[in-house]
């Protein structure tokens, strides 16, 4: 995910600071290697951006993934506030999405096991973002159905949500990861969503 909002950022001439654990080299990409728990440094890193975008997951086979995917999460959003950044959009899960009143995926008998504990840490991180005054913040939730399996690419097309999945005529909720860094890219360039959750499919 964080590879394909960099490159459609990119695509579009922006100057971007990637923030990365194996830095390359781009045009008008600024690469920085940084621990996203040492919040100070951190904040430092993202002084003198106009937004901070992140991607951050500690991955899906890491057995610590609740606790780091949190503890990770706060630090970042901590070190956006120190930064003096104000408009930060983080990438969640769809888990948190509500397919029934009151109900949502993530707790519902069908949800993959193994991950439920990546997508019950973006949902509990969710819930902590809500309480966030300072930052002008969006949280976006995926589509149920976004791997590279998905052969669509970058169409260009998509319909947003908030708080229930976009479904299509199949009743399936599906989108591209090119087509995700499409949605996120044109939420950099014209902002719709403040202080909300949000999400996208086709």
């Amino acid at each position: 995910v964080g590879s394909a909002i960099l490159n459609e950022l990119a695509n579009r001439n922006h100057d971007i600071t990637a923030i990365v654990r194996n830095p390359k080299h781009t045009t008008n990409v600024k690469w920085i290697t940084a621990d996203i728990f040492n919040t100070s440094a951190l904040s430092e890193a993202l002084k003198g951006n106009d937004v901070v975008i992140s991607a951050y997951n500690p991955g899906w086979t890491n057995p610590n993934i609740y606790e780091d995917f949190l503890s990770g999460s706060k630090s970042i959003q901590e070190a956006v506030k120190k930064s003096g950044v104000k408009r930060f959009i983080t990438i969640g899960g769809a888990g948190s999405l509500f397919v029934a009143p009151n109900l949502q995926a993530v707790d519902t008998p069908d949800f993959p096991k193994e991950y439920h504990a990546g997508a019950s840490a973006a949902r509990d991180y969710l819930n902590i973002l809500k309480e966030e005054k300072e930052l002008d913040w969006a949280f976006f939730s995926p589509a149920f159905e976004m791997h590279q399996g998905i052969t669509t690419g970058r169409t260009g097309k998509y319909r947003l949500g908030l708080e229930n999945p976009v479904f299509n005529d199949d009743q399936k909720s599906i989108l591209s990861v090119e087509d995700l860094a499409v949605v996120i890219a044109d939420e950099v360039e014209t902002p719709k969503h403040h202080q909300v959750r949000f999400t996208a499919a086709y």
